[in-house]
């Protein structure tokens, strides 16, 4: 533990209310930045954005298990608690909520929220109740905390979809703002898993970026969606990924697109490599 850091964290809804209770008792505002720990760059650009938003930043870190499958990751995805908050508060975030299991999901506990629209298709083909548990542990969030604003990464394109629909449907009082991917200098998308790859796998792995940034590129220069997107699924699956899906959808809506005139276009891709799942996505620019 850093000796100079100055964050605070706190484990109980108790303790986080109380807290945000006195910042708004002075009239200031907060901005909350959710994440699962194991934070990096991405997560760091995060928190410097909300305090651009927001007077006070809260970041939430918390492995929710209600969005992993039984055959997922969640016991070995990496938990670096101290190293989080030295990041955190290197970044200018004063408060950390750090609950367990049992305070987020108290006995007894059986609600859920049912999804549809953006939450259709892509990730759910392949994980049907990802979303479900990311919904209902980010509803619990925004209401435990009140935030003014709300800052997720565009590189969780669909979750970002999911989440601005969810609090637009329950007229939750919160801005959804999404923030751009950072990434590594060879387009590789920042991401906690990836310290799974290994040596060749990385090597490999800026291929989802540069095969869609092509993708995108040509869409924009007028050649059509289909042959497009089929011929980006052929680079990625010749560098050794198993694809699960790479799509072009409506960017606000995720539906299918077969045409830019019918939309602003996003590509999105999910596919595996080794051990490992990798995700990203792009805006075709027009």
């Amino acid at each position: 533990m850093s000796s100079t850091r100055t964050i605070r964290s706190v484990h109980t809804v108790a303790d986080l209310r109380a807290q945000v209770g006195r910042w708004r008792a002075a009239g200031e505002s907060v901005a909350l930045v959710p994440t699962m720990g194991a934070l990096h760059a991405g997560h760091v650009a995060l928190m410097e954005a909300a305090r651009g938003e927001a007077d006070h930043v809260v970041v939430s870190i918390f492995v929710n298990p209600t969005q992993f499958a039984p055959t997922e990751d969640l016991s070995r995805y990496p938990r670096t608690l101290e190293a989080d908050l030295d990041k955190a508060d290197a970044a200018g975030t004063e408060l950390a909520f750090v609950p367990d299991a049992g305070e987020m999901y108290g006995e007894g506990f059986c609600t859920t929220i049912s999804l549809a629209g953006p939450a259709l298709g892509l990730e759910t083909d392949f994980r049907p109740t990802h979303f479900a548990g990311v919904a209902t542990v980010v509803a619990k969030l925004l209401i435990q905390t009140l935030p003014d604003v709300a800052l997720f990464g565009q590189k969780d394109y669909q979750q970002l979809q999911v989440v601005t629909r969810l609090a637009r449907d329950l007229d939750l009082p919160v801005r959804i703002v999404g923030v751009p991917t950072v990434r590594e200098a060879d387009g590789l998308a920042l991401s906690s898993r990836n310290v799974y790859l290994g040596r060749e796998e990385r090597a490999a792995a800026p291929t989802l970026h540069r095969a869609l940034s092509e993708a995108a590129a040509a869409i924009a220069a007028g050649e059509p969606i289909a042959d497009t997107v089929d011929a980006a699924r052929h680079e990625v699956i010749a560098a050794g990924f198993a694809l699960d899906y790479l799509e072009a959808r409506h960017a606000a809506t995720l539906a299918p697109i077969a045409s830019p005139a019918e939309g602003p276009v996003r590509l999105l891709v999910a596919a595996r490599i080794g051990t490992t799942r990798l995700i990203d996505n792009l805006a075709v620019p027009g």
